[in-house]
């Protein structure tokens, strides 16, 4: 029965990514000139990968300056199952996808030990990489276009963040406590969202709004007690409204 393999050390990954190497047609060196592994082809390329037990800034930026003297360059790294489901090791590979370092994978706790070519290290298409974020550019550009003014305090956190949908109902609310009960038309009229004025009564996310009669709305007690938070926003719209 064999043995389960954990990599506990640097080294343990070596040898596995050595024998990688060996299979991909590499003559294998260690420790020349700082790099962990350097290997050569047939070809003449020069392939340099840096090992570690987890993906962080040292090893990114250790694999950058490899990247000046070599033509391809990889992190290795124990495999982590569960990391790979996360937000932030999405973004890790993207950060390397930008950076054209490859990264492998090495198994942890398994015999035989895989290595896996998780992502190669191939030149970036930064144009192509934007098309396939248009949806989120486009929320991004329609979110500053939604708000009318700069009503957060960059880097703070733990703070209640106006967005352009806040926004909408602090206007709407702010114009109920200035005239009372009112109906969609008439807050319309009175400047609020042509669009989603009404959508946003209707949902009532934020409990700030009942319904007094069919198309008509007046502030709760909830809404009054929030709007003191958005005082200078409250300032602005009582003022510009009439």
């Amino acid at each position: 029965m064999n043995k389960t393999t954990i990599i506990n050390r640097e080294e343990d990954l070596y040898i596995p990514v050595r024998d990688y190497l060996v299979r991909q047609g590499y003559t294998v060196k260690s420790e020349i000139s700082y790099c962990d592994v350097t290997a050569i082809n047939n070809a003449g390329t020069l392939l340099v990968i840096e090992m570690k037990l987890r993906v962080n800034l040292e090893v990114i930026l250790q694999a950058v300056q490899r990247q000046r003297t070599a033509d391809i360059v990889y992190i290795a790294v124990p495999k982590n199952n569960r990391a790979l489901l996360t937000v932030k090791w999405r973004n890790i590979c993207h950060l390397l996808r930008r950076l054209e370092i490859g990264l492998l994978l090495v198994t942890n706790g398994k015999t035989p030990v895989v290595v896996e070519e998780a992502l190669a290290p191939e030149p970036f298409n930064r144009e192509i990489s934007r098309r396939s974020a248009k949806r989120k550019r486009q929320q991004l550009l329609d979110e500053f276009a939604g708000r009318h003014g700069d009503f957060n305090t960059g880097g703070s956190t733990g703070k209640k963040i106006v967005t352009a949908y806040k926004e909408i109902a602090i206007h709407i609310a702010a114009l109920l406590v200035k005239h009372g009960s009112l109906s969609v038309k008439q807050l319309k009229e009175l400047g609020t969202d042509a669009d989603k004025t009404a959508g946003i009564l209707q949902n009532n996310y934020y409990h700030w709004f009942q319904r007094t009669a069919r198309g008509v709305y007046c502030l709760t007690e909830t809404g009054l007690a929030e709007l003191n938070s958005y005082q200078e926003l409250v300032n602005y719209y009582t003022g510009v409204t009439r």
